[in-house]
């Protein structure tokens, strides 16, 4: 059988999709045949040609069973899972037949945010503090030490997805109906105030090969009210930006990571301390991966299917100028009538990319995830402070008109 590699592959998840192409792109220049598992009733056109397989991807052991049938019949080298969920139940499927890549000890650093917390720590890197949710008094007490607000959230979640910011009492009674009896699948922590960056990067054998550091322009938290924007921070960074991406190399070694793509979050402080946030071991959602992309040349989930590949690989990113990315929201809900298009919004000066997916009949919502919103763009700018105010050019073009 002839080497082939295997990505797991949501395409429900729109933004996943050029990640996908990327992925068995780098493979076939390295002639390695791609296949692809996808859920159970899924179709995906960009897969047509390929080897596809399907199960149920919130199963654990449907995954297995189906990867075991796959390898029965290809000689997989590599598995890539690109969505978030899917990372733990992949590195289970790599330990069942004994394929290189994150095993499931390294995966749970990267996906369960109460082991991530306790790793981190043990490394000497700062963490919110936390408790558990056993008890609703325990997290009063727990909001009485740290004071409010405090941050709800599932230790295995992602995109802010039943995320509560707390402020008071009535509002933990509240959030605490909601969780009801799956409070076990909940951490508290403290609400950690300061400036939030990103660095998205890719290893291999331990090494870093490619880092970005980048600032959000907002509270992730606070989706419901903010637009969502991110700025590259690649020029003249400050002792403590430099000290991020020193702190992000130790965190990810830690975890065990040998070659793989991540995106990690940090939050750094008005005194100059700092306190790692999370990490996931798969390429930024969103716009994240076009935003490097764009201002760095390279694609972060080709890359990692490469690196995997080559041992010889090496990211040939250029630095570029700096790139800011941000979502495009709507405080209008109903049906859409009219909106502006990824077309017009590329015709912006300064705009690089753009992406919308929403279309005229859709039905808008408040959002539930930081990432539930109609699209995104990417524009450059000689500084941060000049992106940022190219982001409001951009945002007040875009227009979103609505019906009952």
């Amino acid at each position: 059988m002839n080497p082939s590699i295997l990505v797991v592959y949501r395409p429900a998840a729109g933004r996943y999709t050029a990640q996908f192409r990327a992925v068995v792109a780098a493979a076939a220049e390295l002639g390695v045949a791609s296949v692809v598992l996808l859920p159970t009733g899924w179709e995906a056109p960009e897969a047509e040609g390929l080897p596809q397989y399907r199960a149920d991807l919130d199963d654990t052991a449907a995954v297995r069973a189906a990867v075991d049938s796959i390898v029965a019949e290809h000689r997989i080298e590599r598995i890539f899972p690109l969505f978030e969920g899917d990372v733990l139940p992949a590195s289970r499927a790599r330990r069942d037949h004994g394929i290189p890549g994150l095993t499931p000890d390294q995966a749970l650093n990267f996906r369960d945010k109460n082991v991530m917390h306790r790793r981190a720590e043990e490394l000497g890197v700062r963490v919110a503090r936390s408790c558990r949710p056993d008890t609703v008094t325990a997290v009063a007490e727990f909001a009485g030490q740290v004071g409010y607000p405090v941050v709800v959230k599932p230790y295995a979640g992602w995109a802010c997805g039943n995320t509560y910011r707390v402020d008071d009492r009535a509002e933990l009674d509240r959030v605490w109906d909601e969780m009801g009896d799956d409070r076990h699948e909940y951490r508290v922590e403290e609400f950690i105030r300061g400036a939030e960056f990103h660095v998205d990067s890719l290893f291999q054998r331990g090494e870093v090969v490619f880092e970005q550091l980048s600032q959000y322009t907002y509270s992730v938290l606070e989706y419901r009210d903010e637009p969502g924007g991110t700025i590259s921070r690649k020029h003249d960074l400050t002792p403590r930006e430099q000290r991020i991406l020193e702190l992000n190399a130790v965190v990810l070694r830690g975890f065990g990571l040998s070659t793989g793509v991540v995106h990690a979050e940090f939050f750094l402080l008005d005194d100059g301390e700092i306190v790692f946030g999370e990490a996931g071991a798969r390429a930024g959602g969103g716009s994240i991966v076009p935003a490097v992309e764009a201002g760095r040349g390279i694609n972060l989930a080709g890359e990692w299917c490469r690196l995997e590949l080559d041992p010889d690989h090496r990211p040939a990113a250029r630095l570029g100028p700096e790139v800011g990315t941000e979502y495009l929201s709507s405080g209008e809900y109903g049906t859409i009538t009219a909106i502006t298009s990824a077309a017009e919004l590329t015709a912006l000066e300064g705009v690089l990319d753009a992406d919308v997916w929403k279309r005229v009949g859709d039905v808008l919502a408040p959002p539930t995830a930081s990432n539930d919103v109609l699209g995104w763009y990417v524009c450059e700018g000689t500084d941060f402070e000049d992106v940022k105010a190219r982001f409001k050019t951009v945002r007040d073009s875009f227009r979103v008109e609505t019906g009952a």
